[in-house]
């Protein structure tokens, strides 16, 4: 660390910038060393102020120095006293003796770039951001359910709802099984998404964790990298319906998209979790041995697209999601949807601007989704890609979906059937809109846009013509052009 890093970070009487704050909190954490190279002393042994210096000198050895730094031959007799300290701090970095220099020194930088150095000197904020990506974990956020530590929820341990996870967890002579190794997780600051039913008692658990390089079965095959492990997965029987087994699917996709986790984890019961195991193949978990007498379910999350090689576009989504076939053999669809229905179907779309009321239900707990309409289209097959176009208020295209099925009925019933609580409609609105045929469009929700696409930008791009008022397939070069402006 250059002196005008040291300097702040040691003199009490300075503020302290929140992000050379957090950049240290972060080096801690990831067992960095901070050190100094030993011409920072002279650096402050060249300040005229008695107090300041004797005091930056003696607070700077808190910090181990550079042990017998190679002396720089950049520097000669006609070499100032300032450039000659900044080329000892660069000729370190040029010998490998550190992984890189954080200065707030504009000419530091410059001379970097002229030694080719530029990629490994940093400034405090870029510091905090490059150990912000080796070592803090990204959290995600959805609706009706909260990411808490584990130990926020030890006091709830004797509830009925862990009864079941007990079972689990043999008891020994001193110890109720469960909770010891509840509270030893608690202790490596373990965290769960939890879920809570209307009167905020706790109804469904998720607990997860990041792991490297694990270990996945008995017969010792490793993942090799980052995984995501569900430690622990129950829905209680009080909120069965509600989908938020697929809710707390939704969290572990979007979770490990965020923090490039390559696969997915967990095991399961041999006996009495079907209606899991079940859902988990679903949703491309596929059973790679087994562990302590449990089912071990591997789901593969690569970061890169893998390639088609003949996998039909529903299977493909079901193996890899949330990647999808994207090529020419994939039709492409806008879909427009009314503000309240958006809403009810996507709450976990964050708009513009925050919403005065927070959509409530649990259709949108759900990954896999129902679309009922009258459009005149009956071209859509299974694996097209749905670009869901929010209408009336704010006009932009912001979420994407993969058709699982495409029906046409006019039997309220076996609509009811298809759609399966997967739907804003209520059986009085089904039977309502069978009196037509009714188009039933299953899909599985991807996800939505970083950035949505509003409508003038479909026109200048040349997508659509006129309002959008009923489906409409649009072609592949327009689908790019939407890719492309959402920064998909």
């Amino acid at each position: 660390m250059d002196t005008n890093v040291l300097i702040p970070l040691q003199d009490s009487l300075q503020v302290l910038q929140g992000n050379l704050a957090n950049f240290v909190r972060l080096a801690n954490i990831g067992g960095h060393q901070l050190m100094y190279h030993p011409a920072n002393i002279a650096d402050f042994e060249r300040d005229k102020d008695t107090t300041r210096r004797q005091r930056n000198l003696e607070r700077v050895r808190q910090y181990p120095a550079l042990n017998n730094p190679a002396p720089c031959p950049w520097n000669t007799v006609a070499t100032n006293p300032n450039d000659a300290c900044d080329n000892e701090l660069l000729y370190a970095l040029h010998c490998e003796a550190v992984h890189a220099l954080v200065t707030e020194d504009k000419g530091i930088h410059t001379k970097a770039r002229m030694r080719g150095l530029a990629h490994r000197v940093y400034t405090i904020q870029t510091a905090e951001d490059w150990l912000k990506r080796l070592h803090e974990t990204r959290q995600i956020a959805l609706p009706n359910i909260h990411d808490v530590p584990l130990h926020a929820l030890t006091p709830e341990l004797t509830s009925p709802f862990f009864d079941s996870l007990r079972k689990g967890y043999p008891p020994s002579k001193d110890h109720d099984g469960f909770d010891e190794w509840f509270r030893k997780k608690a202790r490596e600051d373990r965290h769960a998404w939890v879920y809570r039913d209307d009167k905020g008692v706790l109804s469904a658990l998720c607990i997860y964790a990041i792991q490297n390089d694990e270990i996945l079965n008995d017969r010792g095959d490793v993942l090799i990298g980052a995984a995501l492990k569900l430690c622990t997965f129950k829905v209680g029987e009080s909120v069965r319906g509600r989908k938020v087994g697929e809710l707390f699917l939704k969290a572990a996709f979007r979770f490990a998209t965020e923090n490039h986790c390559e696969y997915i984890f967990l095991t399961a019961a041999s006996e009495g979790q079907d209606y899991l195991v079940q859902m988990l193949r679903d949703f491309g978990f596929e059973e790679r041995g087994s562990h302590r007498g449990d089912k071990v379910l591997l789901k593969l999350h690569p970061a890169i697209e893998p390639p088609a090689n003949e996998v039909s576009p529903t299977e493909y989504v079901r193996r890899y999601f949330p990647h999808f076939r994207t090529d020419n053999v994939i039709q492409k669809f806008l879909v427009p949807i009314q503000p309240p229905y958006h809403d009810m179907l996507f709450p976990d779309y964050m708009p513009a601007q925050p919403r005065l009321f927070t959509p409530t239900g649990s259709v949108g707990n759900a990954i896999k989704l129902a679309y009922l309409c009258h459009a005149q289209t009956n071209a859509i097959r299974d694996g097209d890609i749905l670009l869901f176009y929010r209408s009336e208020d704010e006009r932009v295209v912001t979420s994407i979906g993969v058709v699982e099925r495409f029906a046409i009925s006019s039997d309220g019933a076996e609509i009811a059937s298809l759609v399966s609580r997967r739907t804003v409609y209520g059986i009085e609105e089904i039977d309502e809109l069978s009196k037509k045929p009714t188009k039933v469009i299953l899909f599985r929700l991807v996800g939505h846009f970083p950035n949505v696409v509003s409508y003038d930008r479909l026109v200048l791009d040349n997508v659509v013509t006129g309002n959008i008022q009923s489906i409409r397939k649009v072609s592949d070069v327009a689908f790019t052009k939407v890719l492309a402006a959402s920064g998909w």
